[in-house]
């Protein structure tokens, strides 16, 4: 069974992710800072699919100086990676003028600079399994969002950091190309959950109907996305942004 590290992974969107993939094999380890209330739900699930397997872990991604431990003890509990999902960050928003800088530095920490330094260690992973000239292959996803191309008022920090993954997720897929790993980000619209509890009833409503399908993505859109980047029918798409958002950005 191989295996896939989904970061935020016990609620929300990370969760969804989870499920879908384990749902299709795979071993999914999710971590985040707790459980929460739906792991236990969530492992019921996969284990009526009869395919994969779904574990959680621990973890605070803020601890950037932890995740090459965190690295290590994974690689010696469950094996070498196939595959990695960075959906771990913040969601703050705020003016930019009126943002602390302290909360700046703490999105940038967590929604940049922990994405880079955990892929470092699980691609080292990654690399390990690769057996002579044969090429293991291997997965990458990172969940950027549209805000990242398209901005949005009170979000430009957030956009910022949502930006940058784009960026990497382009270069690193001509790193790795050559050992058959592939790299995409998905851009997930304005999805209901924690992230968007900020916006009201008829803010919701606003952005449906500036859909070209006049309504908002799901959890289950995008995690079926990841799925589908994680699958064999996905083995030549690398360096690519999947955006899923009902047509808000047709």
């Amino acid at each position: 069974m191989r295996n896939v590290l989904v970061t935020g992974g016990s609620r929300g969107l990370g969760l969804g992710i989870a499920v879908a993939l384990a749902s299709s094999g795979f071993q999914v380890i999710a971590i985040a800072r707790q459980q929460g209330d739906l792991m236990a739900g969530a492992r019921d699930q996969v284990a009526l699919a009869q395919k994969g397997a779904l574990h959680f872990r621990a973890f605070d991604l803020s601890d950037i100086d932890g995740i090459a431990d965190l690295g290590k003890t994974l690689r010696n509990e469950f094996g070498p990676f196939y595959g990695l999902v960075n959906n771990a960050g913040l969601g703050s928003s705020g003016i930019l003028a009126n943002m602390a800088d302290a909360a700046i530095e703490r999105l940038v920490r967590l929604n940049v600079l922990s994405p880079l330094i955990l892929t470092k260690y699980i691609v080292r992973s990654m690399m390990s399994a690769q057996v002579g000239t044969t090429k293991m292959g291997g997965r990458i996803v990172n969940v950027s969002s549209i805000v990242g191309a398209t901005g949005y008022s009170g979000l430009s920090a957030y956009s910022a950091t949502k930006a940058s993954l784009v960026g990497f997720t382009r270069s690193l897929a001509r790193e790795l190309g050559p050992l058959g790993i592939t790299v995409n980000a998905v851009a997930p619209g304005f999805l209901d959950t924690e992230m968007t509890h900020d916006l009201n009833t008829a803010q919701k409503a606003q952005i449906a109907r500036r859909s070209a399908l006049q309504r908002m993505a799901q959890i289950a859109d995008v995690a079926d996305a990841v799925d589908f980047l994680f699958s064999e029918k996905a083995r030549n798409i690398t360096g690519t942004v999947m955006t899923i958002d009902a047509g808000n950005t047709a």
